[in-house]
């Protein structure tokens, strides 16, 4: 059995599921949910409430539920699970580290929590890029774990510098601490970044403090193109100095601070 939930903000689309679903019910229920947020080219905050009797899906069913989820596989923003049963809890937890949109499994009880997480999820990218135009050096801001949203931002950001220089001459990421990868996606996107652009960049500054930080700079230097150095997370300045240093400056000389990408992640956000 599934069913639309109607109780919900207008911001979130909900279903109910319960026993053993159908082809029939996805047709019915699910596939219209998703025509309409194509129809108005809109993002999908999703609540699934998973009852108690729930036994799983018909192969018909589970083929619709395969079908239909890459289709919408880029328009979810968020997807919340409520759900007591223990194995679709774990499966769902399991599930998070995979998905490039947000996933997060709520008990019955915590119902209005995931309602209030849906709603606090934040669309887009949360780094911020700011583009030293005299230096020909990105600096990435980040203090939160990388979506693969924030990956674009950052090719973006570089791609931007490299249609008018043969290289980029610095790119400094600035962190209180190893920000890390939201889910497996945003890990793989991340390494075809660097990839695709390591041979293009020729200085990699990481103003982050710890001590993995500084190790990972030091294997990073001896592995790849661009010459890697660790700093402390308040030396900025003294690691964009050092990501600008050598040659004539690249683009509009004395052109400092250009913003570009978005706001800061703030504390209410949630990957």
């Amino acid at each position: 059995m599934i069913e639309e939930l109607t109780d919900l903000p207008p911001e979130i689309d909900g279903v109910r599921a319960g026993g053993v679903l159908t082809r029939d019910e996805y047709d019915a229920v699910v596939l219209p949910l998703l025509q309409e947020a194509e129809r108005t080219d809109r993002t999908m905050r999703v609540l699934c409430r998973i009852e108690d009797d729930y036994t799983g899906v018909t192969p018909a069913a589970l083929w619709e539920d395969l079908r239909l989820g890459l289709r919408a596989l880029r328009r979810f923003a968020a997807f919340a699970v409520v759900t007591d049963l223990a194995w679709m809890r774990t499966a769902c937890r399991l599930a998070a580290w995979t998905t490039p949109y947000p996933l997060r499994v709520f008990t019955t009880a915590e119902r209005d929590d995931a309602v209030a997480w849906l709603l606090a999820v934040h669309e887009g990218p949360r780094i911020r890029t700011r583009t030293d135009l005299g230096r020909g050096v990105v600096v990435v801001e980040a203090d939160r774990a990388l979506r693969t949203d924030d990956i674009d931002a950052l090719t973006a950001a570089v791609e931007e510098e490299l249609r008018t220089a043969r290289e980029l001459r610095g790119l400094v990421v600035h962190a209180p601490g190893i920000p890390g990868w939201a889910n497996l996606p945003a890990l793989w996107h991340h390494l075809g970044f660097v990839a695709g652009h390591q041979h293009r960049i020729r200085r990699l500054a990481l103003a982050i403090d710890g001590v993995l930080p500084a190790a990972g700079a030091t294997l990073a230097d001896a592995a790849l193109h661009p010459q890697v150095r660790h700093f402390p997370h308040d030396d900025l300045d003294a690691a964009v100095d050092w990501a600008g240093e050598d040659g004539v400056p690249i683009g509009a000389a004395g052109a400092t601070g250009t913003v570009r990408g978005t706001r800061p992640a703030s504390p209410s956000d949630e990957s």
